[in-house]
């Protein structure tokens, strides 16, 4: 191995632990908003998108089995990523109070997160920090915009 490959290695864990910090950061938003899906569920998320990425495109690169090489589309495992993570956000809005249909923003941002994990896994760092921001001035900035939500505490969109 040379120099060039451990350096190109040490940096695909790099991806991973951005993406767990910018995630967390979304994570200990909703947790401190008393959401069902925190801290932990928005960090796994965003790892696990990182990691599926990543993997893919190690995999890009094509792999040698016993039936001969296989190739592995980067995009295609993005797309399976954001379909992935509907089936969990469902699953959110659906554990959520169902009268009221809560759990949406909840649901939301852990897609977002997915997606600020696979951005991450690209190693746009700048562009996963922005998003990041960008999702908690909405999550917490305008939230007090929404209107009849502080009002009627039962109308309050989780």
């Amino acid at each position: 191995m040379t120099d060039g490959d451990l350096a190109a290695d040490l940096s695909l864990p790099l991806r991973l632990l951005v993406a767990a910090v910018l995630s967390g950061v979304v994570g200990l938003e909703r947790e401190t908003a008393g959401k069902r899906a925190g801290l932990r569920t928005h960090i796994i998320v965003g790892i696990s998108s990182a990691l599926f990425v990543v993997v893919s495109q190690l995999a890009a690169f094509g792999i040698t089995g016993p039936q001969g090489t296989v190739r592995v589309e980067p995009l295609q495992v993005i797309q399976a990523i954001a379909i992935g993570i509907g089936f969990l956000g469902a699953g959110v809005i659906r554990s959520s109070d169902e009268r009221h249909g809560s759990g949406r923003t909840t649901a939301a941002s852990i897609w977002a997160t997915a997606a600020v994990g696979v951005t991450c896994a690209l190693a746009h760092y700048a562009l996963a920090a922005g998003a990041t921001l960008l999702l908690l001035g909405t999550l917490r900035g305008l939230e007090r915009f929404e209107t009849g939500r502080r009002s009627d505490p039962s109308r309050r969109e989780g």
